[in-house]
């Protein structure tokens, strides 16, 4: 019982006159009691009703042998139960001839350890630093100062270009300052720069959509240490577009929060209502949707996460994005941008009917002189109907597939018709060619009798 409650009961007597004895049989405190708390009153008023901690609150009366002891068994990985280190903490104190402390005592002295120490002893460096570190939240001053670039793997199986069930990725653009997503890519097979590449044009030129108003070239692109970020294309890209790369601590994931989070809001509100959608210990269900309809989904979600209040910064992203309007910065033409972000450079030898690339044969007029001569080329995965050709660095043409000169093909397309055509030439194979073993002939003439190793030597008469 607390000072204030304490006091209800006595001003009953000091305020209305009612004796202890009445004041004790009606509350069932003790008249001893009563009395006591009215003496305390009487010296020291009100604040002397509060019970007095103990002189020795706060130190155990368990020996320190067997507190380090204890502790030391507590902070040791694997740590044993609680009733295991009772046990092991009963017969060191029997080797000391000290009082065993009681299994109240043992867990109490585990638990008052500190939950820190525990986890940096327990389970490393990295959970501590995820769970007990100080996480500085920062937030950039203003739209397209700081850029996010990340991937994640969907939680969803879709149709893939070869038929199979494939499991997506997603890479996603964000601006640090609006929590925007300013561009996206969703693509199959493992992340790369090109994919990377892709959701950075989408981001930094004008869309389409007159909606969709984010756009530009960020300061600076925070990035984590993936092969396709750390590669040459993007460095050089960085640096043509004078944008600053920034890469994460390696295995620490700080600092790209904003993004992870919008992960799981893409994970919870969009793809756990489409089919394919591959929920935690459940069997893994039949892909209905292909690669297009899954885009299509995610740009529909994006589309209104954008327009919806955020809840950290309390408007939409759109909103926070414009602000009072601004003119961002942007490259000369979507044909540099292009160059610098979406084709990859190849090296090739000009022969006499044209550029061989990828089983296509790659002409234009003014490649005539250079036969014989290698020339680079950089083309757009999205689109090898044509490449383009330099000579050492200076454009010379625009080459043209000579076979299919008004087909739109992309790289991936390609490869999948040539995997299906494969498959399609194993089968006509298995069916043509007899999987019976040829018949072995029977022998006509007995089998040499073997040298025996043994030797024999004549003996001399």
């Amino acid at each position: 019982m607390d000072g204030p409650q304490r006091w209800r009961i006595l001003r009953l007597h000091v305020e209305d006159g009612i004796s202890l004895t009445t004041l004790a049989r009606d509350t069932g405190t003790g008249l001893r009691t009563l009395q006591r708390w009215h003496q305390l009153y009487k010296t020291g008023g009100i604040a002397a009703l509060e019970s007095r901690p103990r002189r020795d609150a706060g130190s155990r009366r368990t020996p320190t042998e067997l507190v380090a002891f204890l502790e030391r068994l507590a902070l040791t990985r694997p740590r044993p139960g609680i009733a295991t280190l009772h046990r092991l903490v009963a017969a060191e104190a029997g080797r000391l001839e000290l009082a065993a402390p009681s299994y109240a005592t043992v867990r109490a002295i585990v638990h008052t350890l500190d939950p820190g120490m525990v986890t940096l002893a327990l389970e490393g460096p990295a959970s501590y630093r995820d769970r007990h570190e100080l996480v500085f939240r920062h937030r950039a001053e203003r739209p397209n100062a700081t850029w996010q670039a990340d991937h994640t793997e969907l939680d969803i199986l879709i149709t893939g270009a070869s038929g199979t069930p494939e499991r997506p990725w997603l890479t996603v653009v964000m601006d640090d300052y609006s929590r925007a997503a300013c561009g996206y890519m969703v693509f199959t097979g493992s992340p790369s720069a090109m994919n990377t590449a892709l959701a950075l044009r989408q981001a930094i030129w004008r869309k389409t959509d007159p909606a969709w108003s984010m756009c530009g070239l960020p300061d600076v692109l925070y990035v984590d240490h993936g092969s396709d970020f750390t590669s040459r294309h993007l460095e050089y890209t960085a640096i043509s577009l004078k944008i600053r790369l920034i890469f994460s601590t390696v295995g620490r994931p700080q600092g790209r929060g904003k993004i992870e989070r919008f992960f799981g809001t893409v994970n919870t509100e969009l793809l756990a209502a489409l089919p394919g959608h591959l929920a935690l210990g459940a069997k893994a269900p039949e892909p209905s949707l292909d690669l297009l309809a899954l885009d299509q989904a995610i740009g529909g979600f994006i589309a209104t996460y954008n327009e919806r209040t955020h809840r950290e910064i309390g408007t939409s992203p759109k909103k926070a994005w414009i602000g009072d309007g601004w003119m961002p910065r942007m490259p000369e033409s979507l044909d540099e941008l292009d160059g610098l972000l979406l084709t990859v450079p190849k090296h090739r030898t000009m022969q006499r009917d044209g550029i061989h690339f990828q089983g296509r044969r790659y002409l234009a007029p003014t490649l005539a002189p250079f036969v014989g001569r290698p020339l680079t080329i950089r083309y757009d995965p999205r689109d090898i109907s044509e490449v383009r050709v330099y000579d050492h660095d200076t454009f010379l043409c625009v080459a043209i597939d000579e076979a299919h000169p008004n087909q739109r093909a992309s790289l991936q397309e390609v490869e999948a018709a040539r995997r299906a055509r494969r498959r399609q030439l194993r089968k006509d194979i298995n069916d043509r060619v007899p999987r019976v073993a040829a018949r072995t002939e029977p022998r006509t003439t007995a089998p040499s009798a073997r040298r025996s190793k043994l030797r024999t030597y004549e003996e001399d008469e």
